[in-house]
């Protein structure tokens, strides 16, 4: 694992160098960060000290760098061989006097995945470089697949390739590389301190994910959506991976077209990608849509409308829903039952679907209220429930009222769905959302005078069902949700 670091001066770019070591293989000194182009005696102190391996990189602003360098300043500078890799870009493979046997030949592409990738591969192979490194933008996960082929291909060829799709649906290919030939991948120092789209924090990918004991044997499983880097489901079934012993490891896949990924990715028939996938995660915008991808789905997700867990087995894919089940067991662990209890849910979309459904089986006596009129007609109508507008709610008298809706997360953060005024008397406030852990609701709830619960017991409890239908193991509870707990205190 390489930790690229970035600075203005050489005494910060040393000190990041020191952090780095602490879990880097080799770190990479991006020297276009520094102020200063007079650098040579310091460069040489620098690397005179460090007893870590290195990899050095003066990249131009049209190939990702942070400075503009014309050829001419970029050849002075490598024209000195500093007996350590050395990262350049394709033009200047020819001019300059590195000892090929320490060099990375490298394309970068921030827009997309260029048409003519494999070209762009073999004129690289055909250098004289040691290595080749190629990065591009990926738009959408199934960009992945280009990558993942191409280092099917070096490995066969035996040629050392380091192969990226950055951005956020590249992310698979940053921690599945290393174990499908790639010779290394990136990880960002810290948070916010990344040199290119989509890097993963470096200590994420050793302590969560567990990057090192990742091979074509390891188990895949993800969480599907759009977006999902927010989640924490990767700490969650991370952690319980590690604490049953499974060779196992769980992925954030941003997916926007659900339909090419489930045939291109997913689907043991059709699947371009040689990967043992185990099992999904399902969030929005794709919960309702995967269903007719699916060859069987449950009853209870046929009637719900919604799948947020699919499990491949054999030639199937098998869909289900564990929303439901995670939103009931918190509450019935709180209030005992809720049979005949008056019950306001806040929502008309697919978390208020689910929490109507399962809620009308346990014999809660339902209210709608919504901003949007239209999905609640057709949830009140679907399940001979009465709804109101959330706007005029008045949840006095309620024994529960739950949040459904977005409000409270996100670019919501700052809202609440009700206020004070409106929930004075009722009795328990249940809000679904997760992250933050402390929402505004729960805020003006407990300046109400009501009992409160939040969204993460819910979420452990979903999460714990989805790891035993993909593993036959049931994780400890306690263990998902102080996983989860750890990373929304980051």
């Amino acid at each position: 694992m390489c930790v690229p670091v970035c600075a203005k001066d050489f005494a910060a770019l040393g000190h990041a160098c020191r952090r780095a070591s602490e879990f880097a293989d080799i770190v990479e000194l991006r020297l276009d960060c520094l102020e200063s182009d007079d650098f040579a005696a310091p460069l040489a102190e620098l690397l005179a000290r460090l007893s870590i391996p290195l990899i050095l990189t003066c990249r131009p602003s049209e190939q990702g760098g942070y400075r503009d360098l014309s050829l001419q300043q970029r050849e002075a500078f490598w024209n000195t061989d500093f007996q350590t890799l050395c990262d350049v870009e394709a033009d200047l493979v020819s001019a300059i006097a590195v000892d090929r046997s320490r060099m990375i030949v490298s394309h970068h592409d921030f827009k997309r995945v260029p048409d003519d990738l494999e070209l762009i591969y073999e004129r690289l192979a055909a250098t004289p470089a040691r290595i080749v490194k190629i990065a591009v933008q990926a738009n959408d996960i199934t960009d992945c697949l280009r990558i993942f082929k191409l280092l099917d291909r070096a490995r066969k060829q035996k040629r050392e390739l380091i192969a990226i799709a950055m951005g956020n649906a590249g992310i698979a290919t940053r921690i599945l590389g290393p174990s499908r030939g790639a010779y290394l991948t990136y990880g960002s120092l810290e948070d916010g301190s990344e040199t290119a789209p989509g890097q993963v924090n470096a200590r994420e990918l050793r302590s969560v994910y567990h990057i090192d004991k990742i091979s074509n044997e390891t188990m895949i499983c993800g969480l599907v959506g759009m977006p999902v880097m927010h989640s924490v489901s990767p700490h969650m079934h991370n952690a319980a991976f590690a604490a049953e012993g499974s060779d196992g490891v769980y992925l954030p896949l941003e997916v926007r077209d659900i339909e090419t990924f489930v045939k291109r990715m997913a689907h043991p028939s059709t699947r371009e990608l040689d990967w043992n996938l185990r099992g999904l995660s399902v969030t929005a915008p794709h919960k309702s849509s995967v269903l007719g991808l699916l060859d069987w789905v449950a009853k209870d997700a046929q009637e719900i409308g919604a799948v947020n867990t699919v499990v491949v087995e054999g030639q199937r894919l098998l869909g289900y829903n564990t929303d439901v089940a995670g939103l009931i067991e918190p509450l019935l662990e709180r209030v005992g039952s809720v049979n005949g209890l008056s019950v306001a849910v806040l929502g008309a979309g697919g978390a208020a679907r689910a929490a109507v459904w399962v809620l009308k089986r346990h014999g809660a006596r339902l209210r709608l209220f919504s901003r949007t009129r239209p999905n609640a007609e057709k949830i009140g109508q679907e399940f001979d429930i009465p709804f109101e507008p959330l706007s005029a709610g008045s949840f006095h008298d309620y024994d529960v009222v739950i949040n459904a809706t977005p409000l409270g997360s996100g670019p919501f953060i700052r809202h609440a769905p009700a206020v004070i005024e409106q929930l004075g008397g009722a009795g328990l406030v249940y809000d679904l959302i997760y992250n933050p852990i402390e929402t505004e609701l729960l805020k003006q709830a407990r300046a109400a005078g009501c009992q409160t619960l939040g969204g993460l017991p819910m979420l452990v409890a979903q999460a714990r069902r989805q790891f035993e239908l993909w593993t036959g193991k049931t994780p400890s509870s306690d263990l998902m949700h102080n996983a989860a707990a750890a990373a929304l205190r980051r």
